[in-house]
């Protein structure tokens, strides 16, 4: 889990929590606010994870946004609170790097208007990067696995307005 920052045309400044599975990097929630709260965040772990399918861990910064509601949160759901060491963005580099590719293949090419704005473009980034987009350390396979297409003709479909494509044999 991770937060950051994205500036409106208006110069607002919304807040993203960024909520993802270590296995196949998938990512599970995109929750976007102009006023993160420790009450907010706590209620956005529970719409990702549910309290049926709760993860073991969570690893975190020490942002101050994550107060003690979070952690009772975290304790009452079943999961154990795993914040890195301070100044070490390394320790939840998987995150890190995600946040970083948000932003060079999303967020540097729009310029976002509003909250609902922000949530559009990270849900349709969240179904691009889960579904189409390729990883070299999955073998050049999607976070959701999809079967090998061998015979058809190519088509491009455009992704995120055009920003990027999906080539697939129908």
């Amino acid at each position: 889990m991770d937060m950051f920052v994205v500036p409106t045309i208006s110069f607002r400044l919304l807040y993203g929590l960024l909520i993802m599975g270590h296995g196949r990097r998938h990512i599970l929630w995109f929750g976007v606010t102009a006023h993160p709260t420790a009450e907010w965040i706590a209620n956005q772990v529970t719409e990702a994870c549910g309290w049926e399918q709760a993860p073991r861990y969570l690893i975190r910064d020490r942002d101050g946004a994550y107060g003690e509601v979070l952690i009772r949160r975290l304790r009452s759901i079943g999961i154990r609170d795993r914040p890195t060491s301070p100044r070490s963005p390394w320790q939840n580099g998987y995150a890190e790097r995600l946040i970083g590719s948000i932003r060079r293949e999303c967020l540097d090419h729009v310029i976002v208007f509003s909250e609902r704005h922000l949530r559009h473009l990270l849900l349709s980034y969240m179904q691009y990067y889960n579904e189409v987009r390729t990883h070299l350390s999955l073998n050049k396979d999607a976070p959701a696995p999809r079967p090998i297409q061998s015979a058809g003709y190519i088509v491009c479909r455009p992704i995120l307005g055009g920003l990027h494509h999906q080539y697939v044999r129908i």
